[in-house]
């Protein structure tokens, strides 16, 4: 039995060397702040569960607490008033060679149009309704309903509206030359992606072009993102930053927090030193998409010292809990808002 008390003692040696090389505290704490990144801007929110890939998000919203529609010049400069430090915004290509602001493939869902996006003209997606489709209850209203025509927006007129306001560029990859038709009229505009603090999220292959038109700038992939969290989650805590987190970016779930070997100072001074970015992300759920924070009380759990980007999916809810100057809500809004935050805790108890 000696040598299973040899082994023991060897293991408990080697957890509390782990434990030590990697305590955060022994790291200097980074300088700077939080970032909040509004996703889609100020947004609808809507129920994920048993959500699908092609389900319709605009028929599942919650009763709606204000007037914002996401990815709409309103909703992005709303977001810029709650403190959000980026907006995520969702890129979609026409047919005549523009590019708007748009989260689905189809219009059918959101929209009194049919047909997928592409295929229409930029004229003609200004000519819809951008808030036909929302409903909180099965079709019976639509608060929503000629009230957003002509609130498609083009990239131009996002660029004009939060002018110094970092975006998140999310593209889906389904046109060959999106990424290409993003990067021109972001030249056309006179953007310095760089300077302002701009980033880019696509699939790989479009990854290449943007890399190459706007050296330095943070972009990245979802395949990118897990393949630098699973290698960091196993190779962390011997106190290595994987090769595959190199100019990557790493997304830490809140309630997995604990997992990161030296979370959150050395974490992010390891991801710094090779050009990395981290994520803060809502509670991570096996099976589910992963969503960003849309409670006030979650907050409370980022780290004081973590000076990263914190993944929003309610900036309405989050900007004020953590700005709050930043609080534009009047007395029936904070009322009406108060009751609709029960309401999802209690639906998700």
């Amino acid at each position: 039995m000696k040598w299973l008390k040899r082994a023991a003692l060897a293991l408990a040696l080697a957890f509390l060397v782990m434990t030590f090389v990697n305590a955060s505290w022994l790291a200097q704490p980074p300088k700077g702040y939080v970032h909040l990144l509004a996703h889609r801007g100020t947004a609808q929110q809507f129920s994920p569960q048993g959500l699908g890939n092609e389900d319709c998000t605009a028929t599942r919203i919650e009763k709606p607490v204000h007037d914002y529609l996401e990815n709409t010049l309103p909703g992005l400069q709303m977001a810029d008033g709650l403190g959000a430090a980026m907006i995520e915004v969702d890129i979609a290509p026409t047919a005549d060679g523009k590019i708007v602001l748009f989260h689905d493939h189809a219009l059918d869902c959101r929209t009194n149009g049919k047909g997928e996006v592409k295929d229409a003209t930029l004229a003609q997606l200004k000519a819809l309704d951008a808030g036909y489709g929302y409903t909180p209850d099965g079709g019976k209203s639509f608060p929503f309903r000629g009230k957003a025509v002509g609130y498609i927006p083009n990239i131009e007129q996002a660029l004009v509206a939060v002018p110094d306001g970092p975006l998140l560029y999310n593209l889906k990859g389904k046109t060959p030359d999106e990424a290409q038709r993003l990067i021109a009229e972001l030249k056309a505009a006179h953007r310095d992606v760089v300077k302002i603090g701009d980033a880019f999220s696509a699939p790989e292959a479009e990854l290449v072009a943007i890399r190459a038109a706007f050296p330095g700038v943070w972009a990245y992939s979802s395949e990118g993102i897990k393949a630098c969290t699973k290698a960091y989650l196993l190779q962390g805590w011997l106190a290595m930053t994987p090769e595959a987190c190199r100019n990557e970016t790493i997304a830490v779930p809140l309630n997995y927090q604990w997992a990161f070997a030296g979370w959150p100072n050395k974490l992010q001074a390891r991801m710094a030193a090779v050009g990395g970015h981290v994520i803060l992300i809502g509670p991570y759920s096996s099976g589910q998409a992963p969503l960003g924070l849309d409670l006030p009380e979650q907050i409370g759990e980022v780290p004081s010292t973590f000076t990263g980007t914190v993944w929003v999916d309610d900036i309405w809810a989050i900007g004020p809990a953590l700005h709050p100057a930043a609080n534009h809500r009047n007395a029936r809004q904070e009322a009406e808002t108060a009751a609709g935050l029960e309401a999802r805790r209690k639906a998700r108890d």
